[in-house]
């Protein structure tokens, strides 16, 4: 199982970035998709998930500014990140969970907020 995360990049603070995971088999054998996030000398923390019946749960800081979604026809995963902060500066991590509890790990993408 591969999980390819891409989308990151430099944006002023107060704008948007749509991260995506791809993944090399039907995410419909993962119960959970998240997004983590580890920061300049942090540890990782997690940022959202979504099931598989399409339940989600955000982080308090980036209630109602980020919003996660899958499109399991394109084994995809997105995080729509709106009103960026400067503490939002990390880099982000596709992680898939299997029903079993056996997880993975996508390679990251680096999101940087500016002022």
């Amino acid at each position: 199982v591969q999980l390819q995360a891409f989308g990151g990049g430099l944006v002023q603070a107060g704008g948007s970035l749509r991260l995506s995971c791809v993944v090399s088999t039907n995410i419909f054998a993962f119960n959970v998709m998240s997004w983590y996030r580890q920061g300049p000398g942090k540890q990782r923390e997690l940022v959202a998930l979504v099931t598989s019946r399409g339940g989600t749960n955000y982080a308090d800081s980036v209630k109602g500014r980020f919003t996660i979604s899958r499109d399991n026809a394109k084994n995809t995963v997105y995080l729509q990140m709106n009103d960026l902060k400067l503490e939002d500066t990390a880099v982000y991590y596709c992680n898939a969970q299997r029903r079993d509890g056996t997880t993975f790990w996508g390679q990251g993408t680096q999101v940087t907020v500016s002022s």
